[in-house]
């Protein structure tokens, strides 16, 4: 299965026939993308499942309607075990970022949580997950896949936002101020920290 998010609202590409959601289902062969991209752009549908006989393939089909852009993420523990977060367009945000020439995937995780956040000393731990959403940039749809990484760090000095990254605070937050702090954020966000949960 794979699920993609356009405006917090999946594209649940599956070759189960299980309907968790209760989501309009479609042939994928029969499906025109765009279509189903502006339909849940609008409030048309809340998501939906396109079902497919050839997972792999259709993945592939899928993802040639856009420009993939591949960024590496964090989700970062403390000492104290608290989480890292960041603030960035009015929502509650994990630090990551696109890949620069060059780089692992692993390197541009370790890279862009250091400079969104400003805190040093990260270990890596293990590979947790990766996301899908769709944005759009210059009126063209593209499709954002998101390496995130588990890592720790003893950092116990001053947090510094990346303002330039538009990101306005950075903190980090225990286990009940996260449950607080998913009221204000990503559908993948909230995938990010469920699957550290469930390890």
């Amino acid at each position: 299965m794979y699920k993609v998010f356009v405006n917090d609202k999946p594209i649940i590409i599956t070759s189960s026939s299980k309907n968790d959601e209760n989501f309009p289902v479609y042939i994928f062969k029969n499906i025109n993308v765009n279509e189903i991209l502006v339909r849940l752009k609008s409030d048309d549908l809340d998501g939906v499942y396109l079902f497919t006989d050839n997972l792999e393939h259709d993945w592939q089909v899928f993802r040639s309607y856009f420009k993939v852009v591949t960024a590496g993420g964090g989700l970062v523990l403390n000492s104290q075990n608290d989480f890292l977060f960041i603030y960035r367009g009015n929502k509650w945000d994990l630090p990551k970022g696109r890949i620069e020439k060059g780089e692992s995937i692993e390197e541009t995780a370790i890279r862009e949580v250091e400079e969104e956040c400003g805190v040093t000393n990260l270990k890596l731990q293990q590979f947790l997950l990766k996301t899908y959403h769709v944005f759009y940039y210059n009126d063209e749809a593209r499709l954002k896949e998101t390496f995130w990484y588990l890592m720790k760090t003893n950092y116990t000095g001053k947090l510094t936002p990346q303002t330039e990254e538009g990101i306005t605070d950075v903190v980090f937050k225990t286990s009940e101020e996260v449950t607080q702090a998913f009221q204000n954020t990503y559908a993948n966000i909230q995938l990010v920290y469920q699957t550290y949960l469930a390890l």
